[in-house]
Parts: structure tokens; C-alpha cells; sequence
């Protein structure tokens, strides 16, 4: 009963909010009417009333219908059968050498797309079916992913300027400190990771973080209310203490720690970050995003927005968002449905800027500002796969970048003086593979148009009768990137047309991710 009231209020606050220019009377009048049709003994004009209803129902309801199992009509308050789930969406613009900029000229803000023009649901975007077109941002090395930050804080400026967004100019809050490099609670991520990776090689997530959540995945996905349902005040400050003292020496007990306890916990260490997990710096064009009407260009600002996150902070986002979609995944059990999930995490990742000031309109401001802040949370926990690949037209300004700055260095006189000192290749086509790690250390190969990295690989481990596959990778090395990791179906001819001067190198990938026991 508490919880139906809790969704009437919010669903009247989100009402008056979005639609300010409805005449309370004539609302009521309605509802009324409403009524009056439902105590009516034909059925056929109870169906149409309850359809026109449920219709409103979608566009004012703070929750989207596909994210709950369940529905109340506003006015009969009784359970209507959800809407079939939508069908997801082929993301084909990621294959696109067309820039996100030059697809929006006929878009301006306040103005919405056609073809989701008066669409209220939760738009679901998936990526396209041929994975070996697409590159992920940890498939490239840290130059080249920091080109492709440049290339994209570019974009994204051009694409707002498209939209004609305005970006609030914001002052930059000042970073919060422990003044010392001690503890896990409200150090930089940059600090904490240092400190583990003497630890645990390769780590990419600070290991606090980790462990929590994998307290959370193991014991509290089915729990009712978890990331909702706060634990003891108290506790949390001990347990905080605790690991603050003892986490890094290693004398810290987690069997005492009880699900409650690490979503609190979890919670505290994104609020307590020196420094916003989606960075001060970029937090205004987060909210610059809600000012655009269409799903689309807010999933495309968003992905440009997650490319120019720092490394730390992006390993973080993408495991959090990842366990986010585990705990939506069991709501049938834990009662968070997408909705909740996004409304209890955005505080932590969008912190509020109203800080004790008192006015008549701060409770609407807040309001707004939350559910705008949810909404963002939905986008990219929906999406998360998505945030991670690097768009074609991205990927082909880094290496254009890449060239010019080869050539600037005079890198291709040097080329084309050692290339005379090399053996030729037999004929087009050719290329050959170095496995320095392997008896057999290179392997001329001829490609065709289906010739895959898998099947480099595979041939490789023939010849070699080893049994690494699972550690072994093929990488594009030099020409225009620095390096990338391909992907085990990646088509190779379409690799050596785009870089023919590479080197093929088959090496295991490192291992930046820690199993907990």
C-alpha cells in the first residue's frame, strides 16, 4: 500500500511537471468522466476509456511500461497486461562513415525526430550483427586512444552546436581530498589503482570496488529492495573505517558484510570520488543531453561523452553499468526494475548543483533534475555494449590523424629506406604473420575475402601444436594506428586495404581483469 501511494505522488509530481498547460479542472472533469464510463454496463466503451487511459498513462508515468512486469490505470486503479516489448533497433550509424554531426542538420532543439516522433518508450538500440567491422576502445593502444579522445571532444562540440544545444557553463567544483594518499574511501582512482597493481598486475578497477560488487553478485541479486533499501547509518560508517584501516593490509573481514551493507558501501565510494566519476569537466554536456528530443542523438551524445572519459573512470563505468543490468536482470525477485535501479544510481553519478539554497521552485528543480538524471542512467545501463565501440567514421580519423603525423616525422623516408632492405612480397595479397612467442616465428599467409584473425590463429596452433588459444591474438601493429587488438572475426583483407604497411603480430593479450576466490 506504501509503495502504490510513493508511485500516485510521483506520478502527479512528474504530471505537473511535463505538462504545466493542462487545466486541473478540465482533468478532473476526465477523471470524472472516467468514472462514470467505467460504472457503464458496455463493455465496448469501458475497452476504448481504458485505452485512451493507458495511452496517457505512457506518457505521463515517471517509469517506463517495458521496464515494469505491471501497470495501474490511473483512474480505475487496477492492473493492466504490459505493452509487447519493443523490438530493438539495428545501431547501423556505428558502421557509418558519416560523422553523428552530419546526421543531425535537420534536427534543432525541442524538435523531434520523425521516426520517434510521439514514442514514449525506452528506445533499445543493438549493435550490428558483423562484430569484426567494430573496434572497442580497450582493443587500441593508450596513444591511440588518447587521439581518439581529441577526435571525439571535436565531435561532440560539433554535434551539440548541430543540435543547437547550449552547454551550461558551469564552475568546476573544488576536488575533495583526504589529504592523504591513504584509505579507499574518497582517493582518486588513479591513486587507489597504483596501489593495487603492485597487488594484482594489470588491474584496471580499483580492488575495493571489485570486491564489493562481487559481494553483491553473489549474495544479493535476488534481494528485495537491494541499491534501494539503505543499510544501518551507523554500520556503514564502521564498515567505511574499517576498510579504510585494514582493506589495503588485507585484514579486513567480509564475511561480516551483508548485501545492504555493500550496496551502501558501493554507493558512498562513487559519492565520495575527489573527483565526479563522469568528471566535472563533462557534467554539464550530460545535462546539455535532456534537451534533445530524440533517443538517438541522446544515445550518440552519451557514447561521444563515455569515449572522452578518462581510462580509470571508464574501466569503473563499464563494470558498474555491467552489474547494473545483472541486478535488472532478477527483478522479478529484487523488485528493481530498470526505473528504480536508475533513479537510486544517478545521485551517485550526477551529484546535484542546488546545494542550501531556498527557493519556491527548488523542489521542482530537483524533481526535474533527478528524473532527467534517471533517464541518462537508463540510456546507459540499455546500452552499455554500445558505449564501448568506436564508431567507423571515429575509427577513420584516427588513422588519418595517425598518417599525417607518421609523415611529419618523416616516418615514411625511413620506411621507404628500410622497405629496400626487405624481402618482397611474393604477391598481392601476401602478408606475413610473427609470432615471436612460437617455435615457428613467422608464416607468410595468402589472404582471401573470407580469411579471418581466428583463422591466422587456428593455423598457428596447428603448426606450433600448442594449446594457448584462449591467450593468443592477432594485432595490427604500426602503419596509420599504433596498435590494435583484432577481433577473432575480423575479415584480414579488409584490414590490409585500409593499412597495408602494418606488421601482423600473434602475442597474447594481457590479462587486466582480477578473479576474486
Amino acid at each position: 500500500m506504501v509503495r502504490y501511494q510513493i508511485f500516485t505522488i510521483v506520478t502527479h509530481q512528474i504530471f505537473t511537471m511535463v505538462t504545466p498547460d493542462i487545466d486541473d479542472d478540465d482533468d478532473d472533469d476526465d477523471d470524472d468522466d472516467d468514472v462514470d464510463d467505467d460504472d457503464d454496463d458496455d463493455d465496448d466503451d469501458d475497452d476504448d476509456d481504458d485505452d485512451d487511459d493507458d495511452d496517457l498513462l505512457v506518457q505521463i508515468s515517471p517509469e517506463p511500461p517495458d521496464s515494469t512486469p505491471t501497470r495501474f490505470h490511473r483512474t480505475t486503479k487496477t492492473i493492466h497486461r504490459p505493452r509487447e516489448q519493443k523490438q530493438p533497433v539495428v545501431a547501423d550509424w556505428l558502421v557509418s562513415e558519416l560523422p553523428y554531426s552530419e546526421g543531425v542538420s535537420d534536427h534543432k532543439r525541442g524538435v523531434a525526430c520523425q521516426r520517434l516522433h510521439g514514442n514514449a518508450d525506452l528506445l533499445v538500440l543493438q549493435l550490428p550483427t558483423s562484430k569484426g567491422v567494430l573496434v572497442q576502445v580497450e582493443d587500441l593502444s593508450p596513444a591511440d586512444v588518447t587521439q581518439l579522445g581529441f577526435i571525439s571532444l571535436i565531435e561532440l562540440s560539433t554535434f551539440l552546436s548541430s543540435m543547437g544545444v547550449q552547454t551550461p557553463k558551469t564552475k568546476t567544483p573544488r576536488q575533495r581530498s583526504l589529504g592523504k594518499d591513504s584509505g579507499v574511501f574518497g582517493v582518486a582512482l588513479s591513486s587507489l589503482l597504483e596501489r593495487d597493481r603492485k597487488l594484482y598486475s594489470g588491474e584496471t578497477v580499483p580492488a575495493v570496488f571489485r570486491k564489493l560488487l562481487y559481494i553483491l553478485e553473489q549474495t544479493g541479486l535476488e534481494t528485495e529492495g537491494i541499491l534501494r533499501v539503505p543499510g544501518s547509518a551507523a554500520r556503514l560508517k564502521f564498515l567505511r573505517r574499517e576498510l579504510d584501516k585494514k582493506f589495503s593490509a588485507g585484514q579486513f573481514d567480509w564475511s561480516t558484510v551483508r548485501p545492504q551493507e555493500a550496496s551502501g558501501l558501493m554507493k558512498m565510494f562513487l559519492r565520495d570520488l575527489p573527483s565526479p566519476l563522469l568528471t566535472s569537466l563533462h557534467l554539464p554536456p550530460y545535462s546539455s543531453l535532456l534537451g534533445i528530443s530524440s533517443q538517438v542523438h541522446q544515445i550518440q551524445g552519451l557514447h561521444l561523452l563515455t569515449l572522452l572519459l578518462p581510462e580509470a573512470n571508464r574501466h569503473l563505468l563499464k563494470v558498474l553499468l555491467c552489474f547494473l543490468s545483472k541486478v535488472v536482470s532478477h527483478q522479478e525477485k529484487n523488485r528493481m526494475s530498470l526505473w528504480n535501479v536508475a533513479m537510486v544510481i544517478a545521485p551517485n553519478l550526477f551529484p546535484s548543483h542546488h546545494g542550501n539554497k531556498h527557493s519556491v521552485t527548488r523542489q521542482q528543480d530537483e524533481m526535474e533534475e533527478a528524473v532527467g538524471a534517471a533517464h541518462l542512467v537508463q540510456l546507459l545501463v540499455t546500452h552499455r555494449d554500445l558505449l564501448w565501440t568506436v564508431p567507423c567514421f571515429l575509427m577513420s580519423q584516427v588513422r588519418q590523424v595517425n598518417q599525417m603525423t607518421r609523415h611529419k616525422k618523416g616516418f615514411k623516408k625511413r620506411q621507404d629506406k628500410n622497405n629496400k632492405n626487405q624481402v618482397p612480397v611474393l604477391w598481392e595479397g601476401v602478408i606475413r604473420v610473427h609470432a615471436p612467442l612460437h617455435s615457428k616465428v613467422s608464416m607468410a599467409i595468402q589472404l582471401d575475402r573470407h580469411t579471418k584473425a581466428k583463422d591466422i590463429i587456428a593455423r598457428f596452433q596447428y603448426e606450433n601444436r600448442t594449446g594457448y588459444e584462449d591467450v593468443n591474438c592477432l594485432f595490427e601493429v604500426g602503419g596509420n594506428i599504433g596498435e590494435r587488438c583484432l577481433h577473432p572475426d575480423t575479415v584480414l583483407m579488409d584490414v590490409h586495404l585500409v593499412n597495408p604497411s602494418c606488421t601482423w603480430l600473434l602475442k597474447p593479450r594481457p590479462q587486466s581483469s582480477h578473479h576474486w576466490t
